[in-house]
């Protein structure tokens, strides 16, 4: 249930229909929720990165639904208005479940296609383990949760890389020049008032990301066939290459290489709607077909979703070895 008068909607004309972002509030486990809202038809979860909250995606917000999509994207606990989770739940665990009940609050039954980016991927990937019913489809772009980086020749846990070695490679996702004048100003309307309101839960945060090991859960992810597209950007130097690869080998998949950096759906959200639009087609499909059969009978049709996507030739194009 939602409460509170949303703020004034935003519009966003980011290619394609016009589209209304609304920004609103709920509660969720008891607690103060912020999310943005667009777009009508197959609901799409969108999970935001490190730091940031739903007002930085605004323009990928509509990216997602000009495709056909009603967009739900939250500010996750302890960023954007949000309230945090307690200490007893804080853990990758405890944001999915946070997403499950926020979906409750909303009263969104059928599966989602959860899109997660960065932090927000790997939330994206507990979610899809723990609440495997709730989930359609998932979307990883430059996401947590592959737990391996080189060192000189040898391949270790990302655990094990410093923060000052992550901290090196942030000013080389806003550069060059023409993507920081895009990325800057849509990260620092979230980041900074973040950054002065809870600066806690930031390094709390940054803590749990850089730990997370989740390819178990997408290794049984990949046994019951959930389908999973992973993208990943070659300029990337806060998740390492080697990484990006973990997700793929667990998932059992081949991933996508894009030109860009970490925050690279920020810097071009048009192009990122292009990225995703085969993947938002074939859910969308898999979702009207389980619309015309009874209930009875949709066993078996996710399954028919994953071979699709398996086998259609309009996906962007697979990762370089």
């Amino acid at each position: 249930m939602t409460t509170g008068a949303p703020s004034a909607p935003l519009a966003s004309t980011s290619g394609g229909s016009r589209q209304i972002v609304v920004e609103k509030r709920t509660f969720v486990q008891g607690r103060p929720a912020a999310y943005s809202v667009a777009g009508a038809g197959m609901p799409v979860v969108l999970l935001h990165g490190w730091a940031l909250a739903h007002h930085t995606y605004r323009d990928v917000i509509t990216s997602i639904a000009q495709q056909g999509c009603r967009v739900i994207a939250p500010a996750m606990p302890g960023f954007g208005g949000t309230h945090e989770i307690p200490e007893r739940d804080f853990s990758i665990a405890g944001y999915a479940r946070w997403v499950a009940d926020l979906l409750d609050a909303l009263e969104v039954t059928e599966p989602v296609v959860v899109v997660g980016h960065s932090f927000g991927g790997g939330v994206a990937i507990r979610f899809a383990h723990d609440h495997s019913d709730r989930v359609r489809s998932m979307v990883l772009v430059n996401s947590v949760g592959g737990s391996s980086w080189r060192k000189g020749h040898v391949l270790r846990s990302i655990a094990e890389r410093p923060l000052w070695d992550w901290g090196l490679h942030f000013p080389g996702d806003i550069w060059p020049l023409r993507q920081a004048r895009r990325v800057l100003p849509v990260i620092a309307e979230d980041f900074l008032p973040n950054l002065v309101r809870n600066p806690r839960a930031i390094i709390k945060v940054a803590n749990l990301a850089r730990r997370a090991d989740l390819r178990s859960e997408l290794e049984a992810l990949r046994e019951v066939g959930k389908p999973i597209t992973i993208l990943w950007a070659a300029r990337d130097g806060i998740i390492p290459r080697e990484s990006f690869e973990a997700l793929c080998v667990a998932a059992g998949v081949q991933g996508t290489v894009v030109e860009g950096s970490h925050s690279w759906l920020l810097a071009d959200p048009v192009q990122f709607g292009e990225v995703i639009t085969n993947d938002m087609n074939i859910a969308k499909l898999a979702r009207d077909l389980e619309q015309k059969v009874p209930p009875k009978r949709r066993r078996g049709l996710r399954r028919v979703e994953t071979l699709i996507g398996a086998t259609n030739d309009g996906k962007p194009g697979p990762a370089n070895p």
